[in-house]
Order: C-alpha cells, then sequence, then structure tokens
C-alpha cells in the first residue's frame, strides 16, 4: 500500500453516546432513544453504543445491537455505531446477519465497530477463551466481511444496504490491532485527545501499509473523546484526560477537537461524565457552543 492510503485530514463529524459514563442502574438508560431523536435534531453526526454483555466496572449497559436498531427506528439521518463491539464474544454467522440486517434498516447508518475485548469475566461467562481473542477476531473479520459480499457459504439471510457491508471501526493500538485496521477496517478507532500521539498512530498505520501487500485504500481515523463543559458537575469516576483542560470553554474545547482534525482524525464521538439529570444539557451545550465552531473551521 502507498502512504496516500491513510485518508487526508477533512471536516470533522462530531458524534454523542446518548447517555452518561458509568450508568449506576438501568433507569439511567430509559431514555436513549429519546435522547438519540434530540442528537439528530441539535446535528450530531452520529451515535455511539458501547458493548458489555455483564454489569461491570463501566456499569450497567444495554446490548448495543438492539439499542441501535430502537434508535434507527426512531430517527432518520443520524448515524449509528457500536464503539465497540466486542468480536470474540460473538458467532460470526449469527453477527453478520444482524449487522446486515441493522445496515439494511437503517438504510446505510450503521458501522460496525469493533475491539478484542479487555475483561475476562465476560469471556468465562460466553465460553470463550481470552487468550484467543485475537486471533478470533481476525478470523471472525474474515468471516463477516466475505458473509457480507456474498463470497461465502453459507449465505446469510439479507444482504447489507451498503454495497460490500457497512465501514467497519477497528480499535486497538497494538501492531497486531493496527495490522487489522490495514487488512479490514475502513477507520482506526480509539480514545486519542493529543493531536502527537494521533500523528503517530497515523505514521504507524502508514508504515504497516506500505509493508503489506493488501490493496490500498482510504484509511480513516476516529476516536472518542471526554468533555465536562464548564458550569456542570463530574461524576465520581476518572475517566481520563477531557478536552478543554481543567477549565475548559467553548472555545478551549473545539480548539483541541479543531487540532485533532488537523492531525487526521475524521471523526470524534463524544462521552459526557456529568450526572444523568444534567445529561440533556451538557448534550444541548456540546451542539450549541461546540458543534458551530467546527461547522466555522
Amino acid at each position: 500500500m502507498s502512504s496516500g492510503a491513510l485518508a487526508d485530514a477533512r471536516t470533522l463529524r462530531l458524534g454523542i453516546a446518548p447517555h452518561r459514563l458509568w450508568p449506576d442502574d438501568a433507569d439511567d438508560l430509559d431514555d436513549i432513544v429519546k435522547t438519540a431523536r434530540t442528537a439528530e435534531q441539535l446535528g450530531f453526526d452520529h451515535i455511539i453504543a458501547g458493548s458489555h454483555v455483564l454489569a461491570g466496572e463501566l456499569g450497567v449497559t444495554h446490548d448495543p445491537l438492539i439499542m441501535l436498531s430502537a434508535i434507527a427506528g426512531a430517527t432518520s439521518r443520524i448515524g449509528i455505531a457500536t464503539s465497540v463491539l466486542i468480536l470474540p464474544l460473538y458467532n460470526p454467522v449469527v453477527l453478520a446477519h444482524q449487522t446486515a440486517t441493522l445496515d439494511r434498516l437503517s438504510r446505510g447508518r450503521f458501522t460496525l465497530g469493533i475491539g478484542t475485548g479487555w475483561d475476562r469475566t465476560e469471556f468465562d461467562a460466553v465460553g470463550v477463551a481470552f487468550g484467543t481473542r485475537g486471533r478470533r477476531t481476525d478470523e471472525q473479520l474474515e468471516s463477516i466481511t466475505a458473509l457480507w459480499r456474498g463470497e461465502s457459504e453459507p449465505r446469510i439471510g439479507v444482504a447489507p444496504y451498503t454495497a460490500g457491508g457497512p465501514p467497519v471501526w477497528v480499535g486497538g493500538r497494538s501492531d497486531a490491532a493496527m495490522r487489522r485496521t490495514v487488512r479490514f477496517g475502513s477507520a482506526w478507532h480509539g480514545s486519542v485527545a493529543d493531536p502527537a500521539e494521533l500523528h503517530r498512530i497515523r505514521h504507524r498505520l502508514t508504515e504497516l501499509a506500505e509493508a503489506s501487500d493488501i490493496e490500498a485504500k482510504p484509511l480513516r481515523m476516529t476516536s472518542v473523546a471526554f468533555v465536562v463543559p464548564p458550569g456542570f458537575d463530574a461524576i465520581d469516576h476518572d475517566p481520563g484526560r477531557l478536552l478543554g483542560g481543567p477549565g475548559p470553554s467553548a472555545a478551549s474545547i473545539a480548539d483541541e477537537l479543531g487540532a485533532l482534525a488537523d492531525a487526521g482524525l475524521d471523526a470524534c464521538s463524544i462521552w459526557l461524565p456529568v450526572p444523568a439529570p444534567a445529561f440533556a444539557d451538557a448534550m444541548s451545550w456540546i451542539a450549541q457552543e461546540v458543534l458551530p465552531q467546527l461547522e466555522k473551521r
């Protein structure tokens, strides 16, 4: 692959998770569909859904594909993406059919973001060997993408709406994960708030792409980021670095997002680690104060 396989920087697409980080119980998730409709009205590009089959360190969670199906039926424009689905926990034939169905019912709005996972408890619960998750992920991606394209038997029940299958965001910073991105992904996906780190990852992806025998293709870069808007309290968990620094403003958040876009980031998905009652107002603040500044760039 040539170094041009990585897509050039472009206007940053801003998405959002439809609930706060670390929800305490299912009641915190009851308004997700309503929140997604509001996010669409506010002008966000996409909605993301996390993926854990067990309640644990990150709180409770819906099944991502069922959640995104409900959102797809309640919206008409906004994109929907898993960020990320723990691929080795799933049967690849069943998942290929589920994701093709969701892509078709959403009329091509679905993106499959995948990762290998880190919580051994989940693997034990579903009877999958934790130590094989990387190899299993590669094998499943090969199977799923072939099934989407109708290039293998058996044929899944319905073909995706998107020709060749929905976009795939591949998570992870290891060389194995980046090779997986080069081989199967339409984008690398991570959690990066530092342009220098993004440049390093972009450079390594280029090196791995040039060393491969895979046909050149455009490759995007996507990331999640964490924001607590000014005037809002943070929940009692540490999500890591927050956009905008310790005293954020609309300008400082937009400036950091702009620097990431200049470094090659194509899409950023915002998590809001604020109390559940404040979530809707925090999301509206991002839309009203930050989105217009990005659109002016």
